[in-house]
């Protein structure tokens, strides 16, 4: 029988495992502060509701979830819109969204800490892993004088062209900067069409495929973006020389230690009436296919506005969050430097004042990059409207989920945000 001691010590003993679980999952959430703490304005950050509740009342978006910190606490987050227009459901804190490329920076997480453990390094020829990309070739036109841009070509018309010898091999440093001129939506891109996968494919299945692809410029010559296969071959290659599974790798390496427990490359069935249902769009590949195999660094995850800010914050905090170290200062430095020189002029090929770091857009000059952000910081987005960005110089992150690519929401946003720090 027990005692009543014992039962008391016993009440005791849970009573204080329950408060160490509470204090655990507490610490795993980044603190709050009212704005005016970590010198921004309650009024101006009020600006962030009123300019998105803009664009849901105009029909340009279904709803959104704003967040933003600055020097490590939390000072907006809201929701806004509705998350199933249908169903009439209101966005939820916790909606987790399709990421598409806002997978692409945890991928330059990834491979710096490889670097960092001397298991690669940038100027690394890819065939040194995987042979396949050996004695690559440059698809050029046939006649240069011809009135078509060899790197914007569509499959359905592709001009006469030639192969010629890549000038060197592309190496990892090419595909994390978008340099490498693979399968990025050129010449070479065009004459191979599409590799269907089979289902069961995985990217150590797929990847070597695409050492046959025809580059669509000389390796270093551009930035040209490779949407859905350049940083799938990174990923393959961390892979290899981590003996890990890239979705593996992702959840021990980067996903557990920051408390990112809502983000996924399957999002399992009993989360899934958390996923925003996007208006108009046909949601059947993402919500009633079998689980994905094929772990796509470049547009494979599913998450949530408070899962991305850890991940921002993390950076902002030169590599380190709840206590958890990914990756040094100087790491995080280098990943977030301009590595490309003048290269990078973005999708438009006019855009002034930007650079590229490896995975993120850099800003280089505020002013002629109307980049609503400090000299430094840097960033990337998603096809379907998500983005988040690090701004080192104000110790400030801030993410926005949209699952519409509506660039003048996202644009009022860092404005609001920007116009909100006084301090």
């Amino acid at each position: 029988m027990i005692t009543a001691k014992l039962q008391k010590i016993f009440s005791t003993i849970i009573t204080v495992l329950c408060l160490a679980v509470v204090n655990l999952a507490i610490a795993a959430e980044i603190p709050t502060a009212t704005p005016e703490d970590v010198g921004m304005s309650s009024e101006r950050l009020q600006r962030i509701n009123t300019a998105i509740q803009r664009h849901i009342d105009a029909g340009d978006i279904q709803g959104a979830v704003t967040v933003v910190a600055r020097r490590g606490k939390l000072v907006h987050f809201e929701t806004h819109g509705l998350m199933d227009v249908e169903n009439d459901r209101a966005m939820q804190d916790d909606a987790i969204f399709i990421m598409m490329s806002s997978t692409k920076p945890l991928l330059g997480v990834a491979a710096m800490m490889m670097i960092e453990e001397g298991l690669i390094r940038p100027e690394d020829p890819v065939s040194k892993y995987i042979p396949e990309f050996a004695d690559m070739q440059v698809a050029v036109l046939a006649d240069p004088s011809a009135n078509v841009s060899p790197y914007s070509v569509s499959s359905d018309d592709i001009p006469e062209y030639r192969l010629v010898p890549a000038n060197r091999e592309i190496m990892i440093h090419d595909l994390l900067t978008h340099t490498s001129g693979l399968a990025s939506g050129g010449l070479g891109t065009a004459i191979a069409g599409r590799f269907p996968r089979d289902p069961g494919a995985t990217i150590a299945s797929e990847i070597p495929k695409y050492g046959a692809v025809a580059l669509d410029f000389q390796p270093g010559a551009r930035w040209k973006y490779s949407p859905g296969i350049g940083l799938n071959v990174v990923s393959r290659i961390i892979e290899i020389v981590s003996g890990m599974p890239f979705d593996q790798f992702i959840s021990e390496r980067i996903l557990q230690p920051l408390d990112m427990n809502s983000t996924y490359f399957n999002v399992p069935p009993e989360y899934q009436n958390r996923r925003v249902v996007i208006a108009d769009r046909d949601m059947s590949r993402f919500f009633d296919g079998p689980p994905t195999t094929y772990f796509s660094a470049s547009g494979g995850l599913s998450s949530t506005a408070g899962d991305y800010l850890k991940f921002e914050q993390m950076l902002v905090n030169g590599g380190e969050l709840f206590g958890n170290r990914l990756l040094s200062p100087r790491s995080v430095r280098m990943m977030s430097s301009n590595q490309i020189g003048d290269l990078y002029r973005g999708f438009s090929r006019s855009q002034e004042g930007m650079g590229f770091g490896y995975t993120v857009g850099v800003t280089v000059d505020p002013i002629t990059s109307n980049a609503r952000r400090s000299a430094g910081a840097f960033g990337w987005g998603g096809a379907f409207g998500t983005r988040s960005w690090t701004d080192p110089e104000e110790e400030l992150t801030a993410v926005i989920m949209l699952q519409q690519p509506f660039g003048p929401a996202q644009y009022d946003f860092e404005n609001a945000v920007q116009q909100a720090i006084i301090d």
